[in-house]
């Protein structure tokens, strides 16, 4: 497939401090280009997409169920006397921001401080304002503690779990992933990966886990990640699990300042790129009329 010219995206890319982007159509890449070194970043919170592609597969082999309850799943870490709210959340409920916490913990710049070496612990004292499944409140103890639950029953981290599965299949290389203080993989966050390997998670995604021919991730569970589940605060598109809605009918896979996987399912494309960016609404709408208005 010949490949795109992007000439007005590109006069923009380096005050977007974008760093590179990959492009493929059905599995063509049309589209490559690098502004600075192709290595491997931190993804930020494109890493929650990952802890959900491990609760798919923890779902396929029977080791979670979505409707089981947290104080089942985590009864050795409630507090003493939890409420009537954290009685009534699920795992569900951890994968689309629904918990019932009144505001997030266990963000980027409260970790370093947390007093608490027990984050699970910490985490479930918090107390649940809401009902779950009522109110979206973007918070990495959701994604945290479903990461924590596939590592409890699988038995390992995150990293080794993924690795048969997932990253050995799509041929990413052992990385690295924030961990946190009990040496546990921090599912919120901290993932290290390049662009291109981040892309593939898209790619996967687009062909409702096939790779390579093979069915590696059931696609009833990628339906239910790139479907909206919730309406939320910070876009107008909704929420999956662990999956943000966007422009034009996509899901993302997002990270701060501008880490993406972008899946447009009706151009049956995967757009991925790594940025710096202060004003990622700016970044997308950009990649939306100078990159996807371009897609055949």
């Amino acid at each position: 497939m010949k490949g795109m010219e992007l000439k007005r995206f590109e006069e923009k890319a380096k005050e977007l401090r974008v760093l590179g982007m990959k492009i493929s159509i059905g599995q063509d890449v049309v589209y490559e280009h690098y502004w600075d070194e192709d290595c491997r970043r931190n993804i930020y919170s494109a890493s929650k997409s990952f802890t959900s592609c491990a609760v798919g597969f923890a779902l396929q082999e029977g080791l979670v169920r979505l409707d089981e309850k947290l104080e089942d799943a985590f009864w050795e870490y409630l507090p003493a006397h939890p409420d009537h709210n954290l009685k009534k959340a699920t795992i569900e409920h951890l994968l689309t921001m629904t918990l019932g916490q009144e505001k997030g913990f266990l963000m980027g710049s409260q970790r370093p401080y947390i007093a608490e070496k027990d984050w699970v612990k910490a985490s479930l004292e918090i107390p649940f304002v809401y009902e779950p499944g009522t109110r979206f409140v973007y918070n990495n103890v959701g994604p945290y503690l479903a990461g924590i639950l596939v590592q409890m029953r699988a038995g390992c981290n995150l990293l080794d779990y993924l690795t048969p599965r997932l990253f050995k299949p799509l041929g990413i290389r052992r990385t690295v992933w924030e961990e946190d203080p009990q040496g546990f993989t921090f599912g919120a966050g901290g993932l290290f990966l390049t662009i291109s390997e981040l892309h593939k998670l898209g790619l996967l995604y687009l062909q409702d886990g096939v790779w390579d021919g093979r069915q590696i991730l059931s696609p009833q569970w990628i339906g239910e990640s790139l479907r909206k589940h919730v309406e939320n605060d910070k876009n107008p598109y909704g929420y999956g699990y662990l999956f943000w809605g966007g422009d034009k009918n996509s899901f993302m896979a997002n990270g701060k300042y501008g880490q993406y996987t972008m899946i447009f399912r009706d151009k049956h494309a995967v757009i991925s790129l790594f940025a710096e960016s202060r004003d990622t609404g700016r970044l997308e709408r950009t990649v939306i009329e100078d990159v996807y208005r371009e897609l055949p």
